[in-house]
């Protein structure tokens, strides 16, 4: 893995779709595994069939159209979508091994995400009181462009972060995309950029170096 701390990580990347259901078995046993000593970290990067998967914060209204497959998903957050055209980063580290800062975590994997954004001329943030990562549509208005979603069990996490590369965008209509109904959806397509998943992958590798030594140290304690 390029400008890497010292750890035993494995990558793996995905050309074809993986199932959700059987992404999160996968990830939880790992998981677990991690946590006992008898696997290494993982970073995993794939695309799902669609579906529509649930946070332990999804409230039964922001179910619009169950169109595609609900799943339980036991992470934080709200309703989300995943699906073609959107690349999905499973970020599965132990921080016992770094600062046990679970808002850090966040913190970091967020950057990483607008960092990489930025390699392909697109400006992101966080925005105060929303989850995600947003950018500016092309009507000029804030818009969604990737979602964050995490849980840690025994100080290990799961699950990670999701990119809009080019998904339809009529399939985020079933839902309100984690609970906020204020802001549309975009992806890199609908800006003009055309990125595929391994650029996307093979730019997002290059800064994880960066990303992993942001967890050696607390967050800072402004977002």
């Amino acid at each position: 893995m390029p400008d890497s701390p010292n750890r035993d990580i494995e990558i793996r990347a995905e050309t074809a779709q993986v199932p959700y259901r059987a992404a999160l078995d996968l990830m939880t046993a790992r998981n677990t595994a991690i946590a006992e000593g008898s696997a290494s970290e993982l970073i995993w990067l794939l695309e799902h069939q669609p579906v529509y998967t649930a946070g332990t914060s999804a409230a039964a209204a922001e179910l619009l159209d169950p169109r595609f497959e609900v799943v339980e998903a036991g992470r934080g957050g709200r309703y989300t979508y995943h699906g073609p055209g959107q690349r999905i980063g499973y970020v599965l580290l132990d921080l016992k091994k770094r600062a046990r800062d679970v808002r850090g975590f966040v913190h970091a994997l967020e950057g990483w995400v607008i960092a990489t954004l930025g390699d392909f001329g697109v400006e992101s943030w966080r925005a105060e009181g929303r989850i995600g990562i947003w950018t500016r549509d092309i009507d000029g208005r804030e818009a969604k462009i990737g979602a964050i979603g995490v849980r840690v069990r025994r100080w290990v996490t799961m699950h990670g972060f999701s990119v809009n590369l080019d998904p339809d965008l009529a399939h985020f209509s079933g839902i309100v995309p984690c609970g906020i109904d204020e802001f549309g959806v975009t992806s890199l397509a609908q800006l003009g950029l055309a990125v595929s998943a391994e650029a996307f992958d093979r730019t997002l590798l290059a800064r994880a170096g960066e990303f992993l030594a942001a967890l050696e140290k607390p967050c800072p304690s402004a977002a």
